[in-house]
């Protein structure tokens, strides 16, 4: 299905600095990018980087004085979702691991699976099968958290999600991953454009390793699986901030949209 998405972005610019944005969709196997632009206004010099961590294309702005900065993307992406039967995946051992998925096994900033262990494993270690094991922790999530707009803050963890038992997107996110970890199921944090969000805005949600493959899961199950638009995966949200601002630079407004390009779109969800 082809999906136009845009995200416009404005900055109050104090003194110069730099900014890193993370907004552009990734091309994968899985999504090709038809066409795309990228406009600021006033014009500043733009950098493509390669991110270390994850999937991420990230660009640097250097900015050069103080002043109002706008920041327009706008793309058509083809995002060939694919509805499979996962149900016969079996688990891949520790010892069989590619070294690069290791890392989403670690405890990190957001999510702390050492101290959901036991949690983890009194409520789903008893499901042997591995696809089934993360449906049903996503299930509980969605059952046992509330989503509340506006609730958490930057520092909000999966260990406070779990206790607090309330969140946004990306804490329904970081306690998927971390519960996913604690049962020895490599995890990662993945932000994206959503199709049928209200209102517009970028959305999290996360991708288990199981198999061989990453499978996408959406414990908030506000939007279809098959409506989202890959920007970037990483270990948790500070892998895949859409924005870091360095110098007195504030952030004062965005408009993000996510329109279908095609027809007949069936939405699907876990």
């Amino acid at each position: 299905m082809k999906f136009n998405v845009s995200a416009e972005m404005t900055y109050d610019v104090r003194c110069a600095g730099t900014l890193v944005l993370n907004v552009h969709a990734l091309r994968t196997p899985a999504q090709a990018v038809l066409e795309e632009t990228l406009s600021i206004d006033p014009y500043v010099k733009v950098e493509e980087l390669f991110a270390v961590n994850g999937e991420n294309r990230i660009i640097r702005l250097e900015i050069p004085e103080k002043g109002i900065v706008r920041v327009a993307y706008k793309a058509t992406v083809d995002n060939d979702f694919e509805i499979k039967d996962h149900t016969a995946r079996e688990e891949i051992m520790i010892g069989k691991m590619d070294p690069a998925i290791l890392t989403y096994l670690y405890p990190s900033r957001y999510c702390q699976s050492d101290k959901l262990f036991r949690l983890a494993n009194n409520l789903f270690g008893h499901i042997a099968n591995p696809y089934e094991k993360v449906t049903t922790l996503t299930a509980w999530i969605n059952k046992n958290v509330e989503y509340r707009s506006g609730f958490s803050n930057a520092q909000t963890s999966a260990y406070d999600t779990v206790t607090e038992q309330v969140g946004v997107c990306r804490d329904f996110a970081h306690l998927g991953i971390a519960l996913c970890r604690a049962l020895t199921i490599p995890a990662r944090y993945f932000t994206g454009y959503a199709y049928q969000l209200k209102p517009g805005d970028f959305h999290a949600c996360f991708e288990a390793y199981i198999g061989d493959e990453w499978i996408l899961f959406d414990a908030t199950r506000l939007v279809p699986l098959n409506g989202l638009i890959k920007i970037a995966t990483g270990r948790d949200a500070a892998d895949t901030a859409i924005a870091n601002m360095f110098g007195d630079i504030l952030f004062t407004s965005m408009l993000v949209k996510c329109d279908l390009a095609d027809q007949n779109f069936v939405p699907y969800y876990h």
